[in-house]
């Protein structure tokens, strides 16, 4: 058994970093990006760029502080109701409608020295090209966007001012100023409204691999005293 305990111990440890990976997941600031298709709003699993709403669908898009993920990040404040958005907007040949719903989130997420351009949701509805993607459809009712390099995006009609997804050590509202936007998108190049981070963050993946090492290394020098 004393020939056992350090590899117990080692995935012990292991089976520890890893039931405690979502807990050491970071907090972003960032918009995130929504599908209402549905009437219900879900986490896209593609960015605006990516993503090509059909006619009648809705999509929002959120500021907030929240984790990057479906089950904890901020949803928007609206419904995903096509027709309160677009139900006034005459269909028009050759063309899509989109309800666009974009939350500006509220104050206590906002970066230092900003504010939310305006409390409420706005709502518009987006007449582009059938082929236009969720990225067109935002653009054509509020711009100015800003994307960042790993086109991670990170203003809407011009807010926030500067900053793109930057993780937060500490809660909503409590970093000092907002860093510039950076290259914190996704490191596969797959486009999107939210940071990329959800999966198990580096630090974790090299605990899980110098814990890996330590059992082989057990598990060699357990084998070895047996033949000896």
């Amino acid at each position: 058994m004393r020939r056992l305990t350090p590899l117990v111990l080692a995935f012990g440890i292991l089976l520890t970093l890893v039931a405690a990976g979502p807990a050491l997941a970071s907090s972003y600031r960032y918009w995130s990006f929504w599908d209402g298709s549905a009437g219900q709003w879900a986490y896209a699993s593609l960015g605006p760029s990516m993503a090509r709403p059909a006619d009648g669908s809705a999509w929002g898009f959120r500021f907030a502080v929240s984790k990057d993920a479906g089950d904890e990040a901020a949803r928007p404040r609206a419904a995903a109701d096509f027709g309160a958005v677009c139900g006034a907007t005459p269909a028009a040949e050759g063309k899509k409608r989109v309800a666009v719903v974009i939350d500006f989130g509220l104050p206590a997420d906002a970066p230092s020295g900003e504010e939310p351009p305006q409390d409420a949701p706005r709502t518009a509805c987006a007449q582009i090209a059938p082929d236009a993607t969720a990225a067109e459809a935002l653009a054509a009712v509020a711009k100015p966007l800003r994307y960042n390099s790993a086109a991670l995006l990170c203003a809407v009609s011009g807010y926030p001012k500067q900053g793109c997804g930057e993780p937060l050590a500490e809660g909503p509202g409590t970093a000092s100023s907002p860093a510039t936007a950076t290259a914190s998108g996704p490191a596969d190049g797959r486009d999107s409204a939210s940071p990329a981070g959800s999966g198990p963050s580096a630090g974790l993946l090299v605990g899980i691999a110098a814990v890996a090492a330590l059992a082989a290394a057990a598990l060699w020098q357990s084998r070895r005293r047996r033949t000896r």
